[in-house]
């Protein structure tokens, strides 16, 4: 029985393979990869490495073994066929037998276009009789620290989320979760929806980021249109532009509050508050 993590080279994955390193022997882990290459440091290791790419069905036959515990880690191109994509996956997995498909998808209450391709690979995993595991993860801090060049120049959070919150919370806690599960038990056919501690206001973003600089950070809230516009200008292709705009509009709306504990419960630990991100991020 091994434990297989897809997309193990990018930036949740990499968090995931450093958790499983933590609690299970290397040699239990397949890290699946597209480059063989980014993966040498986790081979040096003694994990896996298994090359396979979501578009090619065919790299995925006998990747997987009767009783493996698989995390399908959602693909990341967006405008992709990533429904089609995350199929491959759970097609070889019931094929092999696995033990347990676990799968990062999106908050249950999260009705953005960005959802749909979620909602569709969690009706397939259904339908495909696997025992699964719904990791629903709410938002990284990360989405927002890792985006602070723009709020640092012009000294102002835009956005169209209007007074709405958004529970996030550190990638690593998002890992270390999906790591409980793997190396758990009890957790075939369980839906977890996935959040920070403490929800937070783009009002309250703004002051952190005012208090942790220095600067008078403004919050500079616009209409959907009007940030879609200054995406576009920033040289975003339309349809991503739409995409990220009508996550602020789910977050007005309410749509990114989880307020379930599911997130710290798993990991034994509160979760990672924004501010301690930012600080991170400023530091970099």
């Amino acid at each position: 029985m091994s434990i297989v993590v897809t997309g193990a080279t990018g930036h949740l994955g990499k968090f995931v393979i450093e958790g499983l390193l933590e609690k299970v022997p290397a040699e239990q882990i397949t890290a699946v990869v597209r480059s063989a290459e980014k993966a040498a440091g986790f081979a040096a290791r003694g994990v896996k490495i298994a090359v396979a790419d979501y578009s090619a069905p065919e790299t995925f036959d006998g990747l997987f073994a009767a009783g493996d515990k698989v995390l399908l880690i959602s693909g990341s191109e967006v405008g992709a066929d990533r429904v089609g994509q995350h199929k491959v996956v759970i097609d070889a997995a019931k094929a092999a037998d696995a033990a347990l498909l676990a799968y990062t998808s999106a908050p249950g209450t999260l009705t953005a276009a960005l959802a749909d391709d979620h909602k569709a690979t969690e009706k397939a995993l259904l339908a495909s009789g696997l025992p699964y595991t719904l990791l629903r993860n709410g938002w990284y801090n990360e989405n927002y620290t890792e985006q602070l060049a723009p709020v640092l120049e012009y000294n102002a959070v835009t956005h169209a989320a209007g007074e709405g919150r958004v529970s996030s919370a550190a990638r690593a806690d998002y890992a270390a979760a999906a790591v409980a599960v793997l190396t758990g038990e009890g957790h075939e056919y369980q839906t977890y929806e996935l959040g920070g501690d403490t929800a937070w206001s783009f009002a309250e973003y703004a002051a952190e980021l005012s208090k942790q600089t220095g600067k008078e950070i403004a919050n500079n809230p616009v209409s959907v249109e009007a940030l879609t516009g200054i995406l576009t200008g920033a040289g975003l292709p339309a349809f991503l532009a739409e995409i990220l705009a009508g996550v602020d509009a789910s977050v007005a709306k309410g749509e990114l509050v989880v307020s379930s504990g599911d997130l710290s419960r798993l990991i034994g630990r509160p979760t990672t508050p924004i501010e301690e991100s930012i600080t991170a991020a400023l530091k970099a």
